[in-house]
């Protein structure tokens, strides 16, 4: 790579550490191409990425950010799982973690704050945002389906007893 290529690896990772919700660093020595494509295809699934690059230029781009603090994980044969999603890269690299002993996860960051390893795994238990909507719009739903039912309830109630006095009378 030459000098101008470097530069913009080195912008492109910037703006993934400014933008991204949440970044797990991770070993990934032994994996296979295949593995490696299962990784991505599972992060581009969740919303987020995955990308291997040069730890000199990652630890360059990190500087002034407010995830520096895990410069210190970049070491070795590294790759990064990120989304803006605070959560989904976490879940991908624990799950695929789980399945892939090669892929060993050192930790990462949320923001500001620096993650080790039972940091990643505590941010992958957490609701993903879509499964926070969807309590709070159950929630929210749950009272007007009440209020629904309640309203109807009555109604339904004065109609069956128009019907059996209805019925009493064509007997009468």
């Amino acid at each position: 790579m030459d000098r101008a290529q470097k530069e913009k690896v080195v912008e492109e990772l910037g703006q993934i550490f400014e933008s991204s919700g949440v970044v797990v660093v991770a070993h990934y020595a032994g994996l296979t191409v295949a593995e490696m494509q299962d990784l991505r295809a599972r992060a581009r699934e969740a919303g987020g990425s995955v990308r291997v690059a040069k730890n000199r230029l990652a630890k360059i781009a990190l500087e002034g950010k407010p995830c520096e603090s895990m410069a210190d994980l970049l070491t070795g044969m590294t790759v990064l799982t990120y989304s803006e999603d605070p959560v989904a890269a976490a879940k991908v690299a624990e799950d695929f973690a789980k399945e892939n002993k090669k892929f060993e996860i050192l930790g990462g960051a949320m923001g500001e704050n620096a993650l080790d390893r039972a940091g990643v795994e505590a941010v992958s238990k957490m609701p993903s945002r879509e499964e926070l909507i969807a309590s709070i719009v159950g929630c929210i739903g749950a009272p007007a389906s009440n209020i629904a039912g309640a309203i109807g309830a009555p109604a339904s109630n004065i109609a069956s007893i128009l019907s059996t006095i209805e019925e009493k009378a064509e007997a009468a």
